[in-house]
């Protein structure tokens, strides 16, 4: 049967890797953030494919491109590929799309934690490969008020 793979990816600055980047899709409206996603075009690796989502989609460049799991996803035939990678550079500024993401931000383990704790942003469900990358990133569970369906996270 076909599938349509897509990847999603934890974003670390390689000059603060303490730091992580999430997006807020259009479609979500909100508070609702994730990691940046996309799908695969035809011909395209991977990891080409996380890169040029991410250069889409915030304007940044991406190095040490990893594979971390994948899960299959919502979407009829879809499978989605989770991966972490960290922004080249130093401090390089963001350039959100507006089309698909309308606002991304840099967060630090304690502005996560206390944005999710005060309901300022809301994460993808537990049970998405999403909330797994960020909980890698961030060393274990956040709990809070963050949860969103896990269609599309």
């Amino acid at each position: 049967p076909r599938t349509d793979p897509a990847v999603i990816v934890a974003i670390t600055s390689a000059r603060h890797p303490d730091r992580l980047l999430l997006g807020s899709n259009a479609m979500w409206g909100g508070s609702r953030f994730s990691c940046l996603a996309g799908f695969v075009e035809a011909g395209e690796s991977l990891e080409a494919a996380v890169a040029r989502e991410v250069r889409e989609e915030a304007g940044v460049d991406l190095v040490d491109v990893r594979y971390r799991g994948s899960q299959a996803w919502p979407y009829p035939r879809s499978l989605m590929l989770g991966f972490t990678g960290r922004v080249h550079g130093s401090d390089v500024p963001l350039t959100v799309d507006r089309t698909e993401i309308v606002e991304a931000e840099w967060y630090s383990r304690d502005g996560l934690a206390r944005a999710v704790a005060q309901g300022r942003i809301v994460l993808p469900s537990r049970m998405s490969i999403a909330r797994r990358l960020v909980e890698r990133w961030f060393g274990g569970r956040l709990t809070g008020v963050d949860e969103m369906p896990a269609v599309g996270g």
